[in-house]
């Protein structure tokens, strides 16, 4: 197997223009290929700086996984925090994870961030909404959103060998005009399941728009989580001290985000 390295956009269209499979940290396709037989090319980004971004509002798709810090939102910096060991973290990619991965860990933080994905294509670059990104795996060279006013994440314990542990991320947010929008996403197995409402109500008031939305089928354990989050959210921007989302696990978010 050979692989480009590519330094900028254009040298990586190149690659891909020349069939090169594109790899994150390799930490999902390693033991795929090791089985199934390696591709003739393959292609890191991990050169290209447009990949390498990290910001209060930005994150490249080569940036590994515990690079990831206290200058981005909690609900992002905690979502990448609880995945794998600390060895995993040091190799795995933001891209990877989210294109790579059929668990998408960071997808619910991406979600109710509202984040944009910036896509690498042989023949240029462009925008693409999340919802794509998930169902034609394109090339992540970044994700932007706007950063909220408050965040929250938490991920239930799980199962040796079961199902994937249920998440549940939060956002509130500046709405596009007046007012503030709050969002909820919840990965329930293998599915991530989202729903937003007005952020300028009471958190009864939130929490039965919720309810109204595609979260309202899920199952207790997740409503038991979704309720402290939001609630959290709107007490702490009210002006309040308080852990929104912490439900004793130490994985709820000081807010508001910084």
């Amino acid at each position: 197997m050979l692989l480009c390295l590519p330094t900028s956009v254009t040298e990586a269209q190149e690659c891909l223009a020349e069939g090169a499979v594109p790899i994150g940290g390799a930490t999902l396709v390693w033991a795929t290929w090791q089985r199934d037989g390696f591709p003739g090319l393959a292609m890191s980004l991990r050169e290209v700086p447009e990949a390498n971004v990290l910001g209060r509002e930005t994150v490249g798709g080569a940036v590994v996984l515990h690079r990831i810090g206290a200058e981005q939102p909690d609900v992002l910096r905690l979502a990448a925090a609880t995945i794998g060991t600390g060895a995993v973290r040091r190799t795995a990619t933001v891209g990877g994870n989210l294109v790579g991965s059929t668990l998408r860990c960071l997808l619910p933080a991406a979600l109710v961030l509202d984040a944009r994905a910036t896509v690498l294509e042989s023949d240029g670059i462009r925008e693409a909404d999340l919802t794509e990104v998930v169902a034609k795996r394109p090339v992540l060279l970044s994700l932007s959103w706007r950063a909220p006013i408050a965040s929250a994440y938490r991920k239930l314990p799980g199962e040796a060998g079961g199902p994937p542990p249920q998440v549940v991320a939060s956002a509130l947010r500046a709405g596009d005009g007046a007012g503030r929008r709050l969002r909820v996403a919840v990965r329930d197995g293998y599915d991530v399941l989202s729903g937003d409402t007005t952020g300028d109500t009471d958190a009864e008031g939130a929490l039965g728009a919720l309810r109204g939305t595609a979260l309202g089928d899920l199952p207790a354990v997740a409503w038991e989580v979704i309720r402290p989050q939001v609630t959290g959210l709107l007490r702490a921007n009210a002006g309040n001290a308080g852990n929104a989302g912490n439900a004793g696990d130490g994985e709820g978010p000081s807010a508001p985000d910084r």
